[in-house]
């Protein structure tokens, strides 16, 4: 889907593309709903569909909020030009910045996505610092 693959032209996180931090919400949010007999599809399309956006988040500034609070709904809408969402995939889309935003996810996998994502953003920022400083000490 070029609407998707499109999203490997913005950083995300600092070291990462958005592509591939979608692709890997994604997949972690799919394994880990199979293992608690969550809607394993459904997390895994809304995983790679939670940041459809286009624009750099760094740069673009929205005046009715911030980015955390926009881009899920900016999410929504481009996610439903291409496909027809079910409530479910709508509300993990929606929901995936609860912490940041105050609205209540509906679904244990909307709770599941979020978590999913916050670990993986923590990973595609730290995880690169970390490597470089262990590379540093090691010619110590």
């Amino acid at each position: 889907m070029p609407e998707v693959q499109c999203l490997q032209k913005y950083v995300q996180h600092h070291h990462s593309d958005r592509l591939t931090h979608s692709i890997r919400v994604s997949y972690y949010s799919f394994l880990w709903a199979k293992k608690f007999n969550l809607d394993a599809r459904a997390v895994a399309r809304a995983g790679l569909l939670h940041d459809l956006f286009y624009y750099d988040w760094r740069v673009t500034k929205f005046e009715l909020g911030t980015h955390a609070f926009i881009h899920p709904r900016v999410s929504v809408r481009n996610a439903e030009k291409i496909t027809i969402l079910s409530p479910l995939e709508k509300d993990i889309i929606l929901k995936h910045m609860f912490g940041a935003t105050l609205e209540l996810p509906q679904y244990w996998e909307s709770y599941l996505v979020d978590m999913v994502d916050n670990v993986a953003a923590i990973q595609e920022y730290f995880l690169p610092k970390w490597q470089a400083i262990k590379a540093r000490l090691l010619k110590i």
